[in-house]
């Protein structure tokens, strides 16, 4: 090629370069200053990019902590395996494992519900999902009667869409405010406003507000179980995005939902710190419904525990996915605050647990009982009214729903077989139960949509 001759895109492209947004720039630089050919490689040094990695050709095996117990359940363990059988190519990936609650979650190649992915130097959003930092609390209330907590809980706490009206906001410390502020993953006005409006709030699904007795104590407990809200939403949304380009420039052949932001780049710095100030927002979300039920009851606390079990975790250069699973090992939980909790339904005890790492279990225990089908096939396998069939199951239990409509697929039969899943977890060495919360009674959200605005606009229109 001589001096003179005027050079494109294909031309750079010919000689290896990945077309890009600076390429305008460099065709321009290089015809406007006439370079040769030497000339022209030793500027478009700066551009040149790493290879792309390829997906695992010998991926890591999947240590599963789970059996099936019927044909349904199968169907549930041959899915939830073959999702992590695709996953475990993700180049990232050195170790994972799955629980005795497993279930899909997505299509296949996504981490399923009681899924530890184990990742070298690497952040996979995808693997924490929205609901980051879910999490539960308990509270003992010593022998303050279990109505009386629930009734003054019940007036308190918040389920459903949205946040609270500035009358019954919780104030947001100052300091965790400037920790929003300073990081650059969070300081924007949506993440700012939720952050304040949604601190108190349980959302909905399988959020609940528990209280029960003791069986070593009799004493009465609170626990609640929600995560960070709109706030923690917010953050996966942009961590998803931040991976994605990642993912385009670094591994193509990554499932999106798999993508990863490298933990030695500024993003990567920037979206762990921003983690664990979603992680402190959620214990103090669940720390101010707590402390005002108690203000309300005017007794004080004798014990307080509480644990994520949907996180990352970092122990070194590896970084550990629980979507839905608890962590045992206290290397995971900087601010270890007593023994772990694993709800399993509405009518069953909540576990309190303790345990070890071991060969097999990577450090972590279920987070609960687990879905075998959806909570369509679910809604669709039941007979009778929904009033029949949820006094059937809560007999004996107050429970309640927030929005007052009843949300069948939050009943026991919602749910996997608590007394299997309590089995395998002694089987595969998942914890060890050292006491359980005989329930009284819970509250949820209920089916909230029912009565939302717009269907009740459409209802009148009819």
């Amino acid at each position: 090629m001589e001096n003179k001759m005027k050079i494109s895109g294909k031309e750079i492209i010919t000689l290896g370069f990945k077309s890009g947004k600076w390429f305008p720039e460099a065709i321009e630089f290089i015809n406007k200053n006439e370079l040769s050919k030497v000339e022209m490689l030793e500027y478009l040094e700066q551009f040149k990019t790493e290879p792309t990695i390829d997906l695992l050709e010998n991926p890591a095996d999947v240590i599963i902590n789970i059996k099936a117990e019927n044909e349904l359940e199968a169907i549930n363990v041959n899915a939830v395996t073959a999702s992590m059988e695709t996953l475990m190519k993700t180049p990232t990936v050195v170790n994972g494992a799955i629980m005795p609650d497993a279930c899909p979650t997505g299509s296949k190649g996504t981490i399923p519900v009681g899924g530890i992915v184990v990742a070298k130097n690497a952040i996979h959003p995808g693997m924490h999902s929205a609901d980051i930092c879910c999490s539960v609390m308990l509270t003992d209330f010593g022998k303050a009667n279990p109505k009386d907590v629930l009734d003054a809980a019940h007036s308190i706490t918040h389920f459903g869409p949205g946040g609270r009206d500035r009358n019954t906001q919780f104030r947001l410390p100052t300091d965790l405010l400037a920790e929003i502020e300073a990081n650059p993953f969070l300081n924007n006005q949506k993440c700012i406003s939720a952050a304040r409006t949604h601190l108190g709030t349980q959302g909905d699904g399988n959020h609940f507000l528990f209280v029960g007795k003791s069986k070593n104590t009799g004493n009465t407990m609170l626990i609640t179980h929600h995560g960070s809200r709109g706030f923690g939403a917010n953050l996966y949304s942009r961590g998803m995005y931040i991976a994605e380009q990642f993912r385009k420039e670094l591994s193509p052949e990554t499932l999106k939902q798999n993508a990863w932001i490298p933990f030695d780049t500024e993003e990567g710095k920037n979206y762990w710190e921003a983690l664990q100030i979603i992680r402190k927002w959620t214990k103090l979300n669940h720390e101010v419904l707590h402390d005002a039920t108690l203000e309300k009851l005017a007794i004080e606390k004798e014990n307080r525990f509480w644990n994520e079990h949907n996180f990352v975790f970092k122990d070194g250069d590896l970084f550990y996915h629980a979507k839905g699973a608890t962590p045992l090992d206290s290397k995971f939980m900087p601010d270890i605050t007593g023994p772990r909790l694993i709800p399993l339904n509405m009518s069953e005890p909540v576990l309190i647990v303790e345990g070890k790492t071991t060969e097999t279990n990577l450090g972590f225990a279920p987070h609960g009982a687990g879905r075998n089908v959806s909570r369509t096939q679910h809604r669709k396998s039941k007979t009778g009214t929904i009033q029949e069939i949820f006094e059937e199951e809560t007999k004996g239990l107050d429970v309640r729903f927030f929005s007052k409509e009843i949300d069948i697929t939050e009943l026991p039969s919602a749910y996997k077989n608590a007394e299997n899943v309590r089995n395998q977890m002694e089987e595969f060495g998942l914890g060890k139960v050292i006491d359980e919360v005989l329930p009284y009674g819970c509250i949820m959200a209920g089916d909230w949509k029912k009565n939302a605005p717009w269907k009740k606009r459409r209802r009148n229109r009819k």
